[in-house]
């Protein structure tokens, strides 16, 4: 239960960043648009990977209840495309490259048409 709340709560944290960056990126680019989404997605990439490798390294000890906090609920809240890239690192390290290649690509590339079909949809 404690780690359902720990998501919980990271999740509002998360998502009130994400919106912080969405008020920010008008005044710093003239426009959200694609400017807010793309920092999110970078920062949370990089706040990922500094996570992922401090802990692989044993330069950071996180109870499971704390990595559902930060990973899941802080990250997750904030992008999730922060844990896409860690899904594809985590293969390719693990020397799945052509897996690795695929979930990047193929996330992408069927995202953008699932979303072309969703708007498609939405419009009638």
């Amino acid at each position: 239960m404690l780690t359902w709340l720990a998501v919980l709560a990271g999740g509002a944290l998360g998502a009130g960043a994400r919106h912080g960056v969405n008020l920010i990126a008008p005044r710093l680019f003239g426009s959200a648009v694609p400017y807010a989404t793309a920092a999110v997605n970078m920062i949370g990439a990089l706040a990922i990977g500094v996570l992922a490798g401090m802990l692989q390294s044993q330069r950071l000890s996180l109870t499971t209840t704390e990595r559902a906090l930060y990973l899941t609920g802080i990250l997750g809240g904030f992008t999730t495309f922060s844990s896409f890239m860690l899904d594809s690192l985590v293969l390719w390290q693990a020397g799945s490259t052509a897996k690795a290649v695929i979930n990047l690509v193929g996330q992408l590339v069927l995202g953008a048409m699932l979303a072309y079909v969703g708007y498609r949809a939405g419009l009638r």
